[in-house]
């Protein structure tokens, strides 16, 4: 699950990508020892941000084309939710077993809608960013699937950054990006795959999907083989919702008092 706002450095794009991954492996071999697996995303992209509307419509084809192809033998389905909202929300994050919160290191994009999936039991898959970082110290390496570069790391990466790199050198990278120039259900979207290698009028991939990208796929690969140990991943589920309290309202609102307010409580 990968509900939250449509924006390019939450990287919905890089779940995409990863997905189109995962249907040509299965396309090559579709008795493939995965666990089935359904990609549900939620969002909504502000009016004029054209390049969010693009991922929107992308995730909507890789839908189209994954859902109606019978070879997959049910294996992957792609859903984008209509209108996210909270009463949506409501019935989704009681829901969800992985939790998706894969923004780039040191945006702090990961902000409580990670909390919200760990008090439901929902494992998170994600980087270290935000909120995900307390979540890695409360429950620990072996009760979340952390990938992907450190804030530091994109730092100074970023300085001489150069996606084509990934292209020419990865043929996962090379197939997925082709792909979106040829076209997903005969729609181009090749404005993306520009974006991703060329900067397309800005900077080339200016949030680093290419970079976390096999980080990425091997977590997920982390995530199936968890999966399918059931009393393993029952454990980390509920790990996740013992280890949630120190989320809590009071005990935040009381550290704000004590360490930045500085305030006393009124007797």
């Amino acid at each position: 699950m990968q509900v939250k706002r449509l924006h390019e450095y939450k990287r919905q794009l890089l779940n995409a990508l990863q997905i189109l991954d995962l249907y040509n492996r299965l396309k090559e071999n579709p008795d493939l020892d995965i666990t089935p697996r359904v990609f549900v995303f939620g969002a909504k992209a502000a009016s004029s941000y054209h390049m969010a509307k693009l991922v929107i419509r992308l995730i909507y084809m890789i839908g189209e084309l994954v859902n109606k192809d019978k070879s997959l033998k049910g294996k992957l389905k792609v859903v984008f939710l209509e209108n996210y909202r909270v009463s949506l929300a409501e019935i989704i994050m009681p829901a969800t077993e992985i939790s998706q919160q894969i923004s780039i290191a040191g945006k702090e994009a990961s902000g409580t809608g990670n909390m919200k999936f760990m008090l439901n039991g929902a494992v998170t898959i994600g980087t270290m960013d935000g909120a995900n970082v307390e979540i890695h110290e409360r429950v620990g390496d072996e009760n979340i699937f952390i990938f992907g570069l450190l804030a530091d790391e994109v730092e100074r990466l970023y300085k001489h950054y150069l996606p084509s790199e990934y292209y020419t050198s990865d043929q996962r990278i090379k197939r997925v990006i082709d792909m979106l120039r040829a076209g997903i259900n005969s729609v181009s979207f090749a404005e993306i795959a520009d974006s991703l290698i060329l900067g397309g009028g800005g900077i080339a991939d200016p949030y680093m999907v290419l970079a976390d990208f096999a980080s990425y796929c091997d977590a997920q690969e982390r995530v199936d083989r968890a999966y399918k140990d059931k009393y393993r991943f029952m454990r980390m589920s509920l790990v996740n919702i013992a280890k949630a309290g120190f989320f809590a309202a009071d005990r935040s609102v009381k550290e704000y008092a004590d360490r930045i307010w500085r305030i006393e409580p009124v007797k």
